[in-house]
């Protein structure tokens, strides 16, 4: 029998290495790689330029474009956001119910103590921290 295809989710909070380990578990771009942050970051200059009323439709390009991937057959689809919320997860939990994908969440931890990249304040990341529930059972 042969492994079923994997949908993993890296979640954490801003600065915590999601980004950079999804690059690494991608295997030099082998599988996608999605994100809320993708929606906001210029295609030509890397410039990152968050708008927070545009952040629904953020929301939604990710998963349409996990959903591609999935269509596509794609054998491992990397996503990371926070995922702090469980509303944030529910969409990618159906869509590796629907088309019967492994599903795998991952939580990322800053134990490297870098900052952000997108200027998030200590105060919104606390606020970030206070809501993020991990489910260890």
């Amino acid at each position: 029998m042969s492994p079923k295809n994997a949908l993993i989710l890296l979640r954490g909070l801003p600065g915590s290495g999601k980004t950079t380990l999804a690059k690494v578990l991608s295997e030099n771009n082998t599988y996608p790689i999605f994100s809320v942050d993708d929606f906001f970051t210029n295609k030509v200059t890397g410039e990152y330029l968050f708008n927070f009323k545009n952040n629904h439709l953020a929301y939604k390009q990710c998963e349409e474009l996990t959903k591609e991937a999935i269509q596509q057959n794609r054998t491992k689809i990397f996503v990371h956001n926070t995922f702090t919320m469980d509303w944030e997860l529910e969409p990618y939990f159906k869509l590796a119910a629907e088309f019967n994908y492994e599903l795998f969440v991952l939580t990322v931890e800053n134990y490297h103590g870098k900052q952000n990249t997108h200027g998030v304040s200590e105060e919104q990341l606390q606020k970030m921290a206070d809501k993020y529930k991990v489910k260890l059972l």
